[in-house]
């Protein structure tokens, strides 16, 4: 017989023509009840419906149910039966013999059967049901057996029980009763045992699936192995098979706490993720990046633990004990790993200094509850659409125009106003938010085709102890915010990176960690920064200097510590000196509309940061004599290169939003509720949202983008200056592009008519605040936060004096 195929629509397994074939029969025909012919009962109306059925996630459709009615003789009960078949709109088959029903049964597969268990004497119905539970394709058949009503007391059902019946129905021959009980089979025992059957194609899922699946019970008993863990850790299905875990031996290499940490966050139902040792059947040690599940059910208790296992490549072959490493940047370390520096702190995430009051904002946490961009966006969009399933059709249509605006890329972006309203929002936002407009024209911007540059050979210091003393004194306080990175410009003739790159490194001990000696470590910052363009007004060496003193500075903030590790730390560093090297001072967006070579190689999409991150790695590699990660272990080098790409790509402007809005939702929140329940909140709680291997990117994320854009947070005059550069290289982009008859990005960056405060009234709005508070949230940092709101309103004062340069005129 044919069967359907399930791919994404489960179907019933049953062709409709199948309800047209005649049946055997050992009886005579009737012809007043065309039932007693042996042919099926046909509804009213012949075309079959399918309904649906929600199973979890899936979606199951079910076609019209297949009775059989095995019955010897005909008679009212046989006669209920077909009318309320008829009534329900099933399709039915009456047969009078068991050779008859088995041989129906073969050919149909019938949803349920009612069987006469009244009459022994023309068949026994138990060894009739015996015989069809005997056929595989009943498993999720329900039969039913038609008894007689008793004259004295109950009977037992464990007989029929036994034979394989899955109910009883005493005899009542009222149509009535008949209807009401295919109703309550149909939408009880049959639809339970339609969704079993849709069960086989997830235990089909789970038997084919490369990763290894482990099942157990709410006691941790197993219950369930894929052959990809058979394969993996070398037991069979049987071995483990209703044995508890703790009798499932152990590796050494696991620290000795972590299983019961692992165990304290499940049984509070929470999700865990992290790296294990598991001890495969011959003894050895396999390291697998885990994920276990808790799996609630009836009573809204824990029923089973769902535990999805994969191994750790390349890394299982002589592996230490304290190194757990691989090509992905975070997802190495366990949830709860802990390398963290120091005891946690759980002070309030919005604890402020005395002088961190402010008219203008609002405090950090109230802006932060705030915002109502929920992400993962997905799981928005999922609940939406179980939404839709059960509303009224206006609703359903309404959320459908929902589903459009969250599907749209520009998800995390707020709307703008007009072009007229707001012309210096919307030239930012087309500056640094865009790719830019293709241009129609065949000219092309030749860009960094030529090799990296090679650094000087003006002397530079060989060690620390070397640096000249008037260049010394203009680094003494550069732990402090308030720094002035330009006095260290104009002392090292803007070369401030080399100088304030080793002091910096130096006191976060980097060479230690990457194993290379000051001298190497100096050749590399000389390359670097050879390779920034003194000419461009705003994107040179200095910015980078400026901010990596920024990114040193948020790392020895205690919350920043408590999160991130060593490792972390070194890649912040190389990130923030690289993030912007090669840069030719002007936008992506005019990079892609001037056709450039460097827009081609990275298809128009984070063209410039890709470079950055690219060529960082190519100066440091090409020669050994600058190679910092030279004396690496390989995937400790692995893990660390991810991380600095990450961070390097994360300045890109494109996904601003979208990083700030997870951040806010995965650390800021969490962070924030557990503060509100508890006071200061419970220690572990707290340090399991720090150190997640997800939340670590994030923060990395966020440090490096708020070092990257702190300019308006400086002291006023720093902040007066760097706003001065951004404006002269945004106007050298404008001239050239109406040189190169190319589209001009940012109209406003005109040198004649530009209103400088305009530009970074809307900057902060726009970019700042937001990203600000959230990061104040989390580090606590009321001075930066006090200037910016002092930067605002100079910026203001000036905009509404109708000012448009950079200071007041003279008095």
């Amino acid at each position: 017989m044919k069967k359907n195929m399930m791919w994404v629509v489960y179907h019933s397994g049953k062709e409709s023509e199948d309800s047209h074939s005649p049946q055997q029969t050992n009886s005579t025909q009737h012809p007043g009840n065309p039932a007693a012919s042996g042919l099926p009962i046909k509804p009213a109306s012949c075309k079959p419906t399918l309904t649906e059925v929600p199973f979890g996630p899936m979606k199951l459709f079910k076609d019209q149910l297949q009775v059989l009615l095995v019955f010897a003789k005909e008679d009212s009960q046989s006669n209920g039966f077909c009318s309320a078949c008829e009534k329900a709109g099933f399709r039915c088959s009456v047969v009078r013999s068991a050779e008859s029903a088995a041989e129906s049964f073969q050919e149909k597969h019938h949803d349920l059967v009612i069987m006469d268990h009244r009459h022994s004497r023309h068949f026994d119905a138990e060894a009739l049901c015996r015989s069809i539970r005997a056929i595989p394709s009943s498993e999720n058949t329900v039969i039913v057996a038609v008894v007689k009503r008793p004259d004295r007391e109950e009977a037992s059902v464990m007989p029929l029980i036994n034979a394989g019946f899955n109910r009883r129905y005493v005899e009542n021959a009222n149509a009535m009763a008949c209807y009401n009980e295919l109703l309550q089979l149909e939408h009880g025992e049959l639809r339970a045992q339609f969704k079993l059957r849709a069960g086989n194609a997830i235990f089909t899922a789970l038997e084919q699936s490369q990763e290894a699946i482990e099942i157990t019970s709410e006691d941790q008993v197993i219950q369930y192995v894929n052959p990809a863990y058979e394969s993996i850790m070398g037991y069979q299905q049987g071995e483990l098979i209703g044995k508890e875990i703790i009798e499932v031996p152990k590796s050494e290499k696991n620290k000795p706490d972590l299983l019961e940490t692992i165990n304290s966050c499940i049984r509070k139902g929470k999700e865990w993720q992290g790296i294990y040792y598991a001890k495969k059947r011959n003894g050895d040690s396999i390291q697998q990046n885990v994920k276990i599940t808790p799996v609630i059910g009836q009573g809204g208790k824990i029923r089973h633990y769902v535990s999805i296992n994969r191994p750790l490549n390349d890394n299982n072959k002589n592996d230490k004990p304290g190194v757990q490493a691989e090509s992905q940047t975070d997802i190495q370390s366990s949830k709860h790993k802990d390398r963290r520096k120091g005891s946690l702190d759980v002070r309030s995430t919005t604890s402020r200094g005395s002088d961190g009051s402010s008219q203008r904002r609002h405090s950090s946490m109230a802006r932060i509850h705030s915002m109502t961009i929920e992400a993962p966006i997905t799981k928005v969009i999922n609940i939406i659409n179980a939404a839709q399933e059960s509303s009224p059709m206006p609703v359903a249509e309404a959320l459908d125009r929902v589903l459009e605006i969250l599907r749209t890329t520009e998800l995390y972006s707020p709307a703008l106003g007009t072009k007229d309203e707001d012309p210096h929002t919307n030239d930012l936002v087309g500056g640094l938010m865009t790719d830019g407009l293709r241009r129609l024209s065949g000219n092309e911007y030749i860009f960094s085709t030529k090799p990296p540059h090679a650094p000087s050979h003006l002397a530079t210091p060989l060690t620390l102890n070397d640096i000249p003393p008037r260049i010394a004194v203009t680094m003494e306080n550069e732990d402090s915010w308030d720094f002035d990175i330009f006095s260290v410009e104009a002392a090292t003739m803007k070369r401030p990176l080399t100088f304030l790159g080793m002091q910096i490194f130096s006191r976060f001990r980097v060479c230690e960690f990457l194993n290379c000696p000051e001298a190497v470590l100096r050749s590399w910052l000389q390359g670097v920064e050879a390779n920034y363009h003194s000419s461009n007004s705003y994107h040179n060496s200095t910015h980078a200097a400026d901010v990596l003193h920024a990114t040193a500075y948020f790392l020895c903030k205690e919350r920043v510590k408590q999160s991130l590790d060593p490792i972390d730390e070194v890649a912040a560093l190389i990130a923030a000196t690289v993030h912007d090297v090669d840069h030719p001072g002007r936008t992506n967006s005019f990079l892609c509309n001037a056709g450039s070579e460097l827009a081609i190689l990275y298809n128009d999409t984070a063209v410039l940061e890709s470079h950055h991150a690219a060529l960082a790695f190519q100066i440091t590699t090409r020669d050994d004599k600058c190679n910092i990660f030279k004396n690496m272990e390989r995937n400790e080098y692995r893990t660390l290169r991810q991380a600095i790409i990450d961070m390097v790509l994360a300045t890109e402007m494109t996904k601003h939003f979208e990083h700030v809005n997870k951040f806010v939702n995965s650390i800021n929140k969490p962070l924030a509720a557990l503060d509100e329940n508890g006071g200061n909140g419970d220690e572990e709680s707290v340090k399991g949202v720090l150190t997640t291997p997800e939340n670590r990117i994030l923060i990395k994320r966020m440090l490096i983008k708020c070092a990257d854009i702190s300019n308006p947070c400086r002291p006023q005059e720093l902040c007066i200056e760097w706003a001065g550069r951004i404006s002269e290289e945004y106007f050298a982009q404008t001239d050239e592009e109406k040189r190169q008859c190319l589209p001009v990005v940012m109209p406003v960056f005109d040198r004649n008519t530009c209103s400088i405060p305009k530009s970074q009234i809307s900057f902060i709005d726009y970019f700042i605040t937001d990203m600000f508070d959230a990061w104040d949230a989390f580090a606590d940092l009321p001075n930066l936060m006090q200037h910016l709101d002092n930067n605002f309103k100079y910026w203001k004062g000036m905009d509404d004096r109708k000012l448009h340069k950079l200071r007041p005129p003279p008095e």
